[in-house]
């Protein structure tokens, strides 16, 4: 029976819907309207979320995501049923390998027309089961705001993840009677993600380290959708760890940091793939340990015990063994690691752990060499724009240049490095950058990117512009696609077919046609002054840049191993 005292009143489903939107504190809409959605979109004005309206749904999704990034909470998009709800597959695909907070609403045909083939129907629930961490088929009005108040539980808690609701349109007109104040609170039978790691086995973990001298931190994915910045951070200077880092854990450790030996993997640094061989243990936080990590499986790692930490059990030992496996939030071991730790060992280090830390410092200062500065290349772009812009939010698409990025663009500032890893999203970039712009306005954001992933999703300048998020676009220009030559260069005896882009395209028309600045640069001594023009600007601009050299990133493994990559024995 109901509290006398607590009072109702009736909403429809579509003001239902905000209503638990706002209790979740939801700020943006990043959506695109249809006739699916209208009921929404026609009580919009009486809340205070803000809609944007993206140019393509795909670019919504993306932007969400990117907004999560930014801003550690969820981000939210919609998109009506039919091609709107399908073309939001790919930013969900994204989100879900990269372990991103994202809601995402769907209209659906009326409950009567599901199943007859109604014009703009798809089984859109039925499409996301495998890119999604849960979905909904809202069947009742009354299901809309627990359904939410679920979904944003779920996306946010565990591994974090997007999660689709998808609503049919008479759902969103019905009207229904709801508390005025919510009371809901999310409690999911099943659901209990683990959180602090097992006290056993963080013993073992601590044993195992107080007999080694070659440890190894890798800095996953997992690390930076955790938060676990600081407590990583601060273990392994406390005990002088060495860090490497997947392509997703760059932004978990600070690049400028000592301690820091790059990535690892098919694009690693010599430092970070000599790391990963010669190590006798190896700390590895939120990492799937996925191909582009590891190389060929049988190869990796073979002189190393690996303590594997994450929140995910599906993870643990998935794709390399683990010897000692920790499930739980990334933050909390490490502080019971460093607790145990540091209970019996000080920061004081020994002399085989002096020479380990020695010999890969003494590989990453071999390696590390200045950018040509003869010619227009995309290394002498990236240490150009770090000089000028210090600790930007930079969001990249994928190729070459999300590659040169990685090693030639140093983050230390949480958040502020946003790129596709696990589905490698061309067109992710230029959203994704909008989205963290939406989500931290007083932020610089760049994206970084290439023609062919540019053209992908260009058309969201326009709502960089009429949405007074000004981003600034610095597009790389080699009339390829450049990660694909250089597979067909490492792999395919320089066979180069269908890479070509052509030259036809001239992006600062694209750019001035679509309400943005557009910049060319052709010479090495143009870079700084387009860079600063853009940033006085203050407005949505592409800087062209036309580069000279087909210049390929660090070595690709082609061999059996990364040991085909190592240094000379310690």
């Amino acid at each position: 029976m109901k509290n006398n005292m607590e009072k109702e009143t009736t909403l429809t489903g579509a003001q239902a819907l905000l209503k638990a939107l706002e209790e979740e504190k939801a700020e943006i809409i990043f959506g695109y309207p249809g006739g699916a959605t209208l009921p929404v979109y026609d009580k919009l004005h009486e809340s205070g979320i803000r809609h944007i309206l993206c140019r393509h749904e795909q670019g919504g999704a993306h932007m969400a995501d990117g907004y999560a990034r930014a801003t550690g909470k969820a981000g939210l998009c919609m998109a009506t049923s039919g091609p709107g709800a399908t073309n939001l597959v790919t930013g969900l695909a994204t989100s879900f390998m990269d372990s991103t907070p994202v809601i995402a609403i769907s209209g659906q045909v009326p409950r009567e027309m599901i199943g007859n083939d109604a014009f703009q129907e798809v089984d859109i629930t039925g499409i996301t089961i495998p890119i999604t961490k849960h979905n909904y088929l809202i069947s009742e009005s009354s299901e809309i705001s627990n359904s939410i108040h679920e979904a944003y539980y779920l996306s946010t808690t565990g591994r974090k993840g997007p999660i689709l609701l998808d609503i049919p349109k008479d759902v969103l007109n019905e009207n229904i009677k709801t508390p005025e104040k919510n009371n809901h609170k999310t409690n999911l039978e099943g659901y209990n993600p683990t959180i602090k790691g097992h006290v056993g086995q963080i013993k073992r973990a601590v044993t195992l380290l107080k007999k080694s001298n070659k440890v190894l931190i890798i800095s996953g994915g997992g690390v930076v959708s955790s938060g676990a910045e600081d407590a990583l951070t601060n273990f392994a200077k406390k005990y002088q760890i060495p860090v490497a880092a997947t392509l997703m854990g760059k932004n978990g450790f600070p690049n400028s940091d000592e301690l820091y030996l790059g990535l690892v993997g098919y694009h690693g640094t010599a430092a970070g793939n000599t790391a990963i061989q010669k190590a006798e243990t190896i700390i590895a936080i939120g990492t799937r340990f996925g191909d582009r990590t590891t190389g060929p499986l049988k190869t990796f790692a073979q002189n190393a015990n690996i303590i594997h930490i994450d929140i995910d059990p599906a993870e643990i030992s998935k794709n390399i063994p683990s010897f000692i496996p920790i499930v739980g939030d990334a933050s909390a071991i490490i502080e019971e690691l460093d607790k145990q730790f540091s209970e019996i060992k000080n920061a004081e280090l020994n002399r085989k752990e002096e020479e380990w830390l020695k010999y890969l410092i003494g590989i990453k200062t071999s390696r590390t060499k200045p950018a040509d500065n003869s010619k227009l290349n995309i290394p002498l772009i990236l240490e150009q724009l770090k000089k000028i812009l210090k600790d930007p939010i930079i969001t990249t698409d994928v190729g070459r240049h999300q590659i040169f990025t990685a090693h030639h663009f140093p983050v230390d500032k949480k958040n502020s490095f946003i790129t596709s890893g696990g589905l490698g999203t061309m067109g992710f970039g230029l959203p994704a950058a909008i989205g963290a712009k939406a989500g931290k306005p007083d932020e610089t954001v760049i994206c970084i990117s290439g023609d062919g992933s540019f053209l992908m999703c260009c058309q969201e300048l326009v709502t960089s512009v009429e949405e007074d998020l000004p981003v600034i676009v610095l597009v790389m220009r080699d009339n390829r696609l450049g990660m694909i030559s250089q597979l067909q260069d490492a792999f395919y005896g320089k066979r180069y077919n269908c890479c070509d882009l052509g030259s036809v395209v001239d992006f600062t028309k694209i750019a001035e046609g679509m309400g943005a600045k557009g910049i060319r640069v052709k010479t090495p001594e143009e870079i700084e002054p387009a860079i600063k023009k853009a940033i006085e600007l203050n407005k949505t601009t592409v800087i062209e840049f036309i580069i000279d050299e087909a210049k390929n990133t660090y070595p690709m493994v082609t061999g059996n191993s990364l040991t085909d990559f190592i240094e000379e024995e310690l």
